[in-house]
């Protein structure tokens, strides 16, 4: 009986210790699940802010080439900027010529060359988008037109282009140069009509 008492104390014992050794096996178990774990967590969100910054980077490099695109065709459509004022220059003096020669009669052939040759010269800036501004009876406008006098009268509203010395052009959407202008402004009353005015 004492045998028997022994084995079932070593029975206890042995199943108290398997017992330790299955939770310390399932404690053991559970540790490297949560590493496991862990990194899986880590990694996915490794992957995550890989993703976002390739995204963002996409989106940067998309925006870039647009830009680069769009100040290729700005620099293409006004390229050319220089030579057309250059080319005003000749324009203004073919005018001139026009001008001064049309008082004369005696060189009719000579003014129709020229007033030829203007013309073409208006079509090829106007190929190349150069247009000239619209001045003569339009309001006054600072941003396209210069002020070179003002003129008192009655025939126009107050602040309109009455004469225009030299054209202002456009290129595409850009100006090239202002309009030099004469705008009307108000006549003033002079004080003889005041007085005449008292008199009666």
């Amino acid at each position: 009986m004492k045998e028997d008492v022994e084995k079932k104390t070593i029975d206890l014992q042995d199943e108290e210790s398997e017992e330790d050794g299955i939770s310390s096996d399932d404690e053991n178990a559970e540790e490297p699940e949560k590493d496991i774990e862990d990194e899986l967590e880590a990694a996915k969100n490794d992957a995550k802010e890989s993703y976002d910054r390739f995204i963002r980077l996409s989106a940067e490099f998309e925006n870039y080439k647009k830009r680069l695109s769009r100040e290729r065709d700005e620099f293409r459509k006004f390229a050319n900027e220089a030579l057309i004022k250059e080319i005003l220059s000749v324009v203004d003096n073919l005018e001139r010529a026009i001008e001064s020669a049309e008082n004369e009669s005696e060189n009719n052939c000579v003014v129709e060359g020229v007033d030829m040759t203007h013309k073409e010269i208006l079509k090829v800036l106007e190929k190349f988008n150069a247009k000239p501004i619209k001045a003569f009876g339009e309001t006054f406008d600072p941003n396209f037109h210069q002020a070179v006098m003002n003129e008192e009268t009655d025939e126009y509203i107050e602040n309109t282009v009455i004469r225009e010395l030299q054209k202002g052009y456009m290129l595409h959407d850009r100006l090239l140069r202002p309009a030099m202008v004469v705008v009307s402004t108000a006549k003033m009353k002079n004080s003889d009509d005041d007085l005449k005015i008292e008199e009666n």
